[in-house]
């Protein structure tokens, strides 16, 4: 069933990878839902869109982790490349990505615990401390958008996204 991700399986990341980023960097995000138009906004704005997928291949079966897994790894080869292309030293560049590694998996953990608990304050909370400096009105919004994506890759099969077909909600519709 899952032979797709097993013949081909740096194409197959790179299609859902690049899906993630495609999401993440819709100028919406940017414009509507406030988050900074910085390197560290479209960070934050890619960390946000990985999470959600990585938490749902972890709910799969073997080859959904191993995806899961596959598509931070080259999360991790792209920041990797960006802060050599920022020409940050080769010896500072491991320890920058285990930074960047952590602060992913740091709010990650923040976003679903809040999001599984149901703790609306939790996850804007989150999200004001992460992405807005602490302002938590545009937060609202965020968490609705957030909520409804985690909703919807719940309701899609782990073997399409694992190959790059999500379907993400549209966040110009999606009000607080």
């Amino acid at each position: 069933m899952l032979n797709v991700f097993r013949r081909n399986p740096r194409s197959t990341i790179e299609a859902l990878y690049g899906a993630i980023v495609a999401q993440a960097r819709a100028p919406v995000f940017y414009t509507d839902y406030a988050i900074p138009d910085t390197v560290n906004g479209r960070l934050d704005a890619l960390m946000l869109h990985l999470g959600l997928v990585f938490e749902r291949l972890s709910q799969g079966d073997e080859a959904a982790k191993e995806a899961g897994q596959a598509v931070f790894d080259r999360f991790c080869r792209d920041v990797d490349d960006h802060l050599r292309e920022d020409g940050i030293s080769d010896m500072k560049v491991p320890k920058q990505v285990r930074g960047v590694a952590a602060a992913f998996l740091g709010r990650q953990r923040a976003y679903m615990s809040a999001l599984r608990a149901g703790d609306e304050a939790a996850l804007l909370d989150a999200f004001g401390r992460n992405i807005y400096q602490g302002d938590l009105a545009p937060a609202r919004r965020l968490a609705a958008y957030f909520r409804l994506t985690s909703g919807r890759l719940d309701q899609q099969q782990p073997s399409d996204i694992m190959v790059g077909r999500i379907t993400w909600p549209d966040p110009a519709t999606i009000q607080a």
